[in-house]
């Protein structure tokens, strides 16, 4: 029986990934189409609502284009471009990787690798189910010290590069229910502009904008000019254009971010999540998404029932307490500012402690307004643990004391 052509096995290796859901990326390149700006496409699975597609990003000089195909239509795309407009492809998988080369006489060659302590398939399957939006072969996550060559978490940051993953699938639902997301043909409904306030070292912040491309603007803002630095070095050297850093403080006020549809405040200290809240707000932002620690402001002024002063001679229940009230008081105030809510663990605590999100956005073709029944609830829950002020409600102009 006559072996099957290089190309063909490349193809139905690729066709397996995909079907398999085993897919991590293809990368095509060696262009030699008609476009001179054209200088390579990356193709990797993405899940819609439409189902299961495989997202084209075409990489041009000073531009990205992304095209998001049902995976019958992707295939045969690659199929047409392989040979013809891109001499090179590289395939990876959890498994393995696979190269095809096209010669300029037109010899073709194809070999396959297997992955460096490759999973097995049955865990490979599993962990793709999750739908990784995050390419783990991204370089960035290389150079920022998350993985390896190999895609691969380095020694201690597996936390880390799952917080990323499940930080990107948290995003692009959120973006979703604020009517902010991409259409199949990876196109929003207006254009996005997001900023993330204390940025940090800037994990999270390359993740938004590896997962919206160049369709957003993306700004991460941190006071700490090292970092600053850093994260505007790699993402130049990567060809981010649609992502930069600036050094500063959060702004209370939103002058100095401009209109923004999307607020990101991960880890913001104590009162610090309310200022966060206040400048997104401020700055005309649809969607807010703060993870809060460090919740002291309200611990002095906690006057809880007397049923449960025996509980909280605890430290650590008063602790807790503090925190709870802090972050339910923040969601009714944000409901009484007319926005909706929702409050849930954003990774196990397996992985880290600061582990609450918070998310609040203004549903789709709807007008934000203030809402006086919320504000009652907001000022009933905070009397009923003799709470005066605070800080998200002082930004908001809302009178608890009422």
């Amino acid at each position: 029986m006559p072996q099957p052509l290089p190309r063909d096995r490349f193809m139905t290796a690729l066709r397996h990934a995909v079907a398999d859901q085993t897919l991590t990326k293809l990368t095509l390149g060696k262009y030699r189409g008609s476009d001179p700006t054209v200088k390579n496409v990356f193709v990797r699975p993405v899940s819609l609502q439409a189902g299961p597609h495989l997202s084209f990003v075409w990489r041009h000089t000073h531009r990205d284009v992304t095209k998001n195909h049902p995976c019958a239509e992707g295939l045969a795309a690659i199929d047409r471009l392989l040979g013809v407009d891109f001499l090179d492809a590289h395939l990876f998988t959890p498994a393995q990787t696979g190269q095809l080369e096209t010669t300029a006489d037109g010899r073709v060659r194809v070999k396959f690798k297997l992955a460096d302590a490759a999973p097995p398939v049955a865990e490979a399957r599993h962990d793709h189910a999750k739908h990784r939006l995050i390419d783990p072969f991204a370089l960035w996550l290389r150079d920022l010290g998350v993985t390896n060559a190999q895609g691969q978490p380095r020694t201690g940051l597996a936390p880390k590069f799952r917080q990323i993953q499940k930080f990107a699938e948290i995003l692009q639902h959120l973006l979703g229910t604020a009517g902010l997301a991409a259409d199949a043909d990876g196109e929003a409904p207006r254009p996005l502009r997001l900023a993330d306030m204390g940025s940090g070292k800037g994990y999270l912040t390359f993740a938004t904008a590896d997962l919206l491309g160049p369709r957003a603007q993306v700004t991460g803002i941190e006071r700490r000019r090292e970092l600053v630095d850093t994260c505007n070095r790699v993402a130049r050297d990567r060809g981010l254009e649609h992502l930069s850093f600036k050094s500063g403080d959060i702004d209370v006020g939103g002058t100095n971010l401009g209109p923004l549809e999307v607020l990101i405040a991960l880890h913001a200290c104590d009162t610090a999540t309310d200022d966060a809240l206040a400048a997104g707000i401020a700055a005309g932002a649809s969607l807010l998404v703060v993870s809060p620690c460090c919740q002291k402001e309200l611990r002095p002024q906690l006057q809880a029932p007397p049923v449960l002063a025996p509980a909280l001679r605890h430290g650590i229940f008063q602790e807790r307490q503090a925190e709870f009230v802090t972050d339910a008081l923040r969601a009714l105030l944000l409901e009484a500012a007319g926005f909706e809510t929702k409050v849930f663990e954003f990774i196990s605590t397996e992985h880290t402690a600061k582990n609450l999100m918070l998310a609040a956005w203004h549903p789709p073709g709807t007008t934000r307004t203030s809402r006086p029944a919320a504000i009652k609830r907001a000022r009933e829950f905070a009397a009923f643990y003799g709470i005066k002020t605070q800080a998200l409600a002082r930004h908001l102009g809302i009178d608890l004391a009422g």
